[in-house]
């Protein structure tokens, strides 16, 4: 597995988490275990083969501090099925989606975690897939300056994927990777309270 960031939900039970998404025809490449005292975690794989990690919080509740410049804001699943993947996520989390049609690159799908928007399902893009890239979760951080951050990521011995670009309802967005080659996007714009 080549370096990258995990993606987690919180649920209940990582057991109960991890039997379900076998039941759904997704299948979970470790068994669920311990983590010290802080949780207990689950590594779970959909059927299109992006993974996400289940965790149940003990000691560790999760992210403290969202949405703020540096910190995490956002994740976004891109798949070879987004209507598999919809489904799977959607009878596992009880995840509901809105649709945004993207034009020629197809919908974008948000996913509604209760009344707000956490995240997002898009199909890998020719590019992607003629790279060899599997379905994956990608992680965003917020910046207030998404052309400074993607100038920084490259003078500390990461690199740009994909260079800054306007999203059509007014954000800016880069994807970018760790020295390491772990991709992560960045994000400028409003984010939710």
């Amino acid at each position: 597995m080549p370096p990258h960031w995990n993606s987690y939900v919180t649920v209940e039970s990582a057991d109960a988490t991890a039997a379900r998404a076998r039941e759904l025809g997704g299948s979970t490449p470790m068994d669920p275990f311990d983590v010290m005292e802080a949780g207990r975690m689950a590594v779970i794989a959909d059927p299109t083969g992006g993974v996400v990690l289940a965790w149940e919080p003990r000691q560790h509740p999760g992210a403290g501090r969202v949405n703020d410049p540096g910190c995490f804001t956002w994740n976004e699943l891109g798949t070879t099925d987004q209507d598999a993947a919809s489904t799977f996520y959607g009878a596992l989390f009880g995840w509901t989606y809105e649709d945004h049609p993207m034009g020629p690159s197809g919908t974008y799908r948000t996913i509604q975690n209760g009344d707000r928007p956490n995240g997002g399902i898009r199909l890998l893009t020719e590019q992607e897939t003629a790279a060899g890239v599997p379905p994956n979760w990608l992680v965003y951080f917020t910046t207030e300056d998404v052309d400074g951050s993607a100038t920084k990521v490259g003078e500390l011995g990461g690199a740009v994927l994909a260079p800054p670009m306007q999203l059509p309802m007014g954000s800016r967005i880069a994807v970018v990777a760790d020295p390491q080659g772990a991709a992560f996007a960045l994000f400028e714009g409003e984010v939710q309270d």
